[in-house]
């Protein structure tokens, strides 16, 4: 009777533990299945540079992490980016933009030219 209540708790135990274990793994798989927006920008970028320069993952990085680090407001800089990873040059449709902020996107591109160019022409990476 000793017995079996033993092998009983054993089972118990081992079925807890593994499903502890399976638990954890699961959490571990989720955490690696969230991206990165940085890294998911770079994968959409690269495409579109691939052909005209010799890193584009560089150029994309740069490009997200510099030029369009140069905009202050969230909307437009979430166009820009949105207008890289879609034609791989920096651009912002007005339909992107809320209209009360349409008139700011010639001062934004004033704002990113230069780290754009550099990004281009000689990323800082």
């Amino acid at each position: 009777m000793v017995t079996i209540f033993r092998m009983v708790a054993l089972v118990l135990g081992l079925g807890v533990t593994f499903g502890e274990a399976a638990h954890a793994q699961s959490q571990t798989r989720s955490l690696f299945s969230v991206q990165d927006p940085r890294t998911d920008f770079i994968r959409q970028c690269t495409a579109h540079m691939t052909g005209r320069w010799a890193h584009p993952d560089a150029v994309c990085g740069c490009l997200h992490d510099h030029a369009a680090a140069m905009v202050p407001d969230n909307d437009l800089r979430q166009a820009l980016l949105r207008g890289i990873r879609e034609s791989g040059v920096p651009t912002i449709d007005n339909d992107w933009v809320p209209e009360t902020k349409q008139s700011q996107i010639s001062a934004t591109f004033t704002l990113i030219a230069k780290p754009a160019l550099q990004c281009m022409f000689d990323p800082l990476e």
